[in-house]
């Protein structure tokens, strides 16, 4: 059998040196030999895992097997754990001065350099673009912009052999692959360009190749209207906020802010931090305050497990950090507990532990969607402080892309560290080959993407746009309203075509309201639908908990549940029953983790509830099994939903111990008065508040409206106003 190329430059690197085969120059480290001890607590505690990792992959011994799995198969995952291991030993010998790590990655792109020249379309190819060492082109540019990075720690330090070896036979062909073969890729402007892009720019950087680094920022054409540049200038808006939603932020942050650092180093006169009124930074604010306890809000195709301790979120604090100092990212780096093995780690790990971090500020915040921030919005409306504050996200935003649901004006609420109201995020098991591979699951189409799965109003069992995405990217709603004053925080926005046909216009309003005698605030929504001809409007809470009282009562399918409808999601719902209760009866209450939410809303007329759970029609078993409840109003032009979720009292089953588990509020209306609408609010104690809102085009005129007999005045869309306290 002949000589692998690998063995080749071996031997010619022998033959001219004798051993060992590869020249060690003389090389700037941060520290030479240095044992993980010396460093500060953070980073040196990284180190140890880093090298535990790495020793391992190293006592296995270097495997880089023919593609043939898709995603979660073993020749997916072990690519993988080889770009991991490669970035790892890389900087672990930059750090150290190791040879086994310098070996370990000299050893594993020369079997790459040998393997790549004979791959072609990667064998498990499914809808996406192909790659070469992965099913899809994107694994094959995450693959790139990590061994490029472990290539530029040794490169200097390996015989010219080995470099032109390296070079030429895997990494120029791996640029041109994800660049020029994969154009239709490269020159979107999309996530998987990012990594593309990054991959290549820094490939060119490494190698000394300028056209490489030029088709990175300007695209294939050269012409500025692809590329990373205009990524940054199109996938986020002014805000910082990323189009697909914080579960792709999260994901496109890392090329983002590892190719940012790399032109940085090379290109300082390019001051790409500052490009776009600083937007990376901005997008790595932006991507932490899209959380709660850690988690990232997980609407359009999220994976719900995903949080602030990720890679991409590691790299992009550290190297957030050693540009902006910002003293708020030491905390953040603090709550993941883990930090990266590079100079940007080392410098926070650093100032960490010399007591330079200062609590991150979240809060209340509205995060424009769009390049220039005309695409609806992001509102987020926080009340507390620390991981069981009370957090509302109102999602008003443009559809996201391919990634995007059909769920404009939904919302979800978080509280003592749970999903209270919830989104359901992506069908999928990443990863898990038994389900497709890994892939988005045809549920995610049937399902997850429909209006009805969310927390948005449903006309005619359609969903917004009809499930169209090509019609729902040519419209966004409009963030009609913003304020965070003491005692009422709230959002308004609206959208007039998410349903062109029937001609409806969508109004809805979101607020946190302050109730005397409340340790928390309640959530109340108002929902204004206006349409032509008889229509049938659904409004569905997605909620997490068990329920303890029901206000009414229901019809109840006791002997087999029916499905709610034929399609567009419907077909997944599983009827438990329905009722049509009195303004008394409108109301239930479920327990989440010790802690009562009592759901309650307004009649009206031709008006029924319907209760429910996800999983009808999954015979794969794809779907998760959830509650839902369904407001629906019949045969009506319009439709006014009112409704109100109040945290109240305490369950703990250890010391069997219950407290207020029915709720404090006696009696929720709602008054039409002109272009006003006024909701009242009672509570068991006396207290009666009014909400009063107001429609006019003006939102800025003082507004006048006699509510319970009396005279009030205010100015802007929406205010507080107590009536009466409690006890009198």
């Amino acid at each position: 059998m002949n000589l692998t190329l690998s063995k080749l430059a071996l031997a010619a690197s022998a033959l001219v040196l004798g051993s060992p085969a590869y020249a060690q120059q003389e090389r700037s480290t941060v520290v030479q030999a240095e044992t993980a001890s010396h460093y500060p607590p953070l980073f040196a505690a990284e180190m140890l895992i880093a090298q535990e990792f790495v020793d391992d992959m190293i006592a296995a011994g270097v495997t880089v097997p023919v593609p043939v799995d898709p995603g979660g198969g073993y020749t997916h995952e072990q690519h993988k754990r080889n770009y991991r291991a490669m970035l790892l030993a890389g900087q672990l010998y930059d750090l150290t001065g190791e040879d086994r790590y310098f070996q370990f990655v000299r050893e594993m792109l020369l079997e790459y350099a040998e393997l790549y020249p004979t791959l072609s379309d990667h064998p498990a190819r499914a809808n996406q673009n192909v790659g070469r060492l992965f099913w899809q082109v994107l694994n094959d540019a995450m693959w790139l912009v990590h061994a490029i990075q472990a290539y530029e720690l040794v490169r200097s330090d390996l015989y010219a052999a080995d470099r032109e070896l390296i070079d030429n036979q895997l990494f120029r062909r791996a640029a041109q692959f994800l660049s020029v073969e994969s154009e239709s890729t490269f020159n979107r402007i999309h996530n998987h360009a990012t990594w593309a892009t990054a991959g290549v720019g820094m490939t060119g950087y490494v190698l000394g190749d300028d056209e490489l680094v030029h088709r990175a920022l300007y695209g294939t054409r050269g012409d500025g209207e692809a590329g990373f540049i205009r990524q940054t200038e199109l996938l986020f808006s002014p805000d910082g906020y990323y189009t697909e939603g914080p579960y792709y932020q999260r994901f496109a942050l890392l090329p983002f802010m590892v190719f940012a650092g790399a032109i940085d180093r090379n290109e300082p006169e390019r001051r790409i931090f500052e490009h776009r009124d600083g937007i990376l930074e901005k997008a790595l604010l932006t991507t932490i305050q899209l959380t709660y306890d850690g988690y990232f809000f997980p609407f359009n195709d999220a994976i719900r497990d995903k949080s602030l301790n990720t890679a991409e979120l590691y790299e992009g604090v550290a190297i957030g950090y050693s540009v902006t100092e910002n003293p708020a990212l030491l905390d953040i780096a603090q709550f993941q507990g883990r930090t990266v093995i590079s100079q940007a780690g080392l410098q926070m790990s650093q100032a960490l532990a010399a007591g330079e971090a200062e609590r991150f500020p979240f809060r209340s915040m509205l995060f424009s969607d769009g390049p220039d921030g005309d695409q609806g919005a992001i509102a987020v409306l926080r009340d507390g402080v620390g991981p069981d504050h009370l957090a509302l996200v109102a999602k008003n935003a443009s559809q996201g892309m391919g990634h995007g649901h059909f769920d404009k004006l939904s919302w979800q609420l978080y509280n003592l560290g749970e999903e209270v109201v919830r989104d359901y995020g992506a069908a999928r098991f990443l990863n898990i080959e038994a389900k497709q591979g890994g892939r988005y699951l045809p549920e995610n189409e049937s399902w997850a993407k429909q209006t009805i799965a969310h927390n948005a109003l449903v006309v005619n069992e359609q969903s917004h746009f009809y499930g169209d995405r090509d019609l729902a990217d040519l419209s966004a709603p409009t963030q009609l309203y913003f304020a965070t004053d003491e005692g009422l925080q709230v959002s308004v926005a609206g959208i007039d075509d998410a349903y062109p046909q029937e001609g409806v216009s969508m109004t809805r309003l979101l607020a946190l309201v302050d109730v005397e005698g409340f340790s928390q605030p309640v959530t109340l929504d108002l929902m204004r639908a206006q349409g032509e001809g008889e229509l049938q409007f659904d409004l569905p809470l997605h909620y997490s908990g068990h329920i303890m009282r029901l206000g009414f009562d229901p019809s109840r399918n006791i002997e087999g549940r029916p499905v709610l409808g034929a399609g567009n999601g419907y077909q997944h719902i599983w009827e438990d029953g329905r009722g049509a209760p009195e303004a008394d009866q409108a109301f239930m209450t479920w327990l989440l983790e010790g802690r009562f939410y009592t759901y309650r809303f307004v009649p009206q007329d031709n008006f029924e509830v319907i209760l429910g759970e996800s999983g009808a029609n999954d015979p794969e078993f794809n779907l998760r099994r959830e509650p839902l409840v369904i407001q629906r109003v019949t045969g009506s032009s319009s439709a006014t939903f009112v409704s109100l979720v109040e945290p109240h009292g305490l369950y703990d089953g250890a010391t069997e111990q219950t407290i207020d588990s029915d709720s404090q509020i006696t009696s929720l209306r709602h008054i039409e008065q002109g272009t006003f609408d006024i909701v009242l609010i009672e509570t068991l104690a006396g207290a009666q508040i009014a909400v009063a809102i107001s429609w006019d085009d003006n939102p800025a005129a003082r507004h006048t409206a006699i509510i319970e007999g009396r005279e009030v005045t205010w100015q802007g869309y929406a205010a507080r106003i107590p009536l009466t306290a409690a006890g009198e």
